[in-house]
């Protein structure tokens, strides 16, 4: 679960604004993918998310699942799970059987799945459009993205988004050791009703489970 909240921390830190100075194709890019994702009322993604050393080994991948309506949104991961229902964010281990209780941070620097897919451009990131390249019979845009701020642990930030659809493929993150996390995201229905319900953690669907309540 730390390498997925990782994930989230490095590509959402104080998204908000815009940058001066910074690629205007790439802003035109992003913007056709903000757009294009807020015009969904409920949004359902599969995705993949590897993660690889400095020499290119595989450490480990994981395929999951994110659903996201509004504020709210459910990822779901071999024996993990985080509910969240825009006020209290839950985070379920199957294999401790704990669920740990949080608050919602609603600073421009909270985690959530669905920044993840809208406001990737902000004043602490320079960005820049690589140009385009065909994978699995998709047009990609690759955007490179660099923080401003060299203390952050990361250093390069890679995007590709598939032209046709103007929607996230893929989101590459490399830290300071060359250790590189990759979400592609495999499918993606802007079509689905998902009930309020599936947000909220159902303590009574987890027999037996301990609830760590931090809030």
């Amino acid at each position: 679960m730390k390498k997925i909240f990782l994930f989230f921390t490095i590509i959402t830190v104080s998204l908000s604004g815009f940058a001066q100075g910074n690629d205007p194709a790439a802003k035109k890019i992003l913007d056709a993918v903000s757009t294009k994702f807020k015009s969904f009322k409920s949004v359902q993604a599969t995705f993949t998310l590897k993660n690889e050393d400095n020499a290119g080994k595989v450490l480990g991948t994981k395929k999951g699942t994110v659903s996201m309506k509004g504020n709210k949104y459910r990822v779901s991961l071999a024996g993990q799970e985080i509910f969240c229902d825009g006020i209290t964010v839950w985070t379920y281990d199957k294999a401790s059987n704990e669920v740990t209780i949080n608050k919602v941070d609603n600073n421009s620097g909270s985690i959530t799945p669905q920044k993840l897919f809208t406001n990737f451009y902000d004043k602490d990131f320079l960005y820049k459009l690589n140009g385009e390249k065909k994978e699995a019979g998709k047009v990609l845009q690759e955007i490179e993205m660099t923080p401003v701020d060299k203390t952050k642990q990361f250093h390069k930030v890679y995007l590709q988004v598939n032209k046709a659809t103007q929607t996230l493929y893929s989101t590459k993150v490399l830290d300071k050791q060359q250790n590189r996390f990759t979400y592609t995201v495999t499918s993606m229905n802007g079509k689905v009703t998902l009930p309020d319900s599936m947000f909220t953690f159902d303590k009574s669907k987890y027999p037996g489970v301990e609830e760590v309540d931090l809030r």
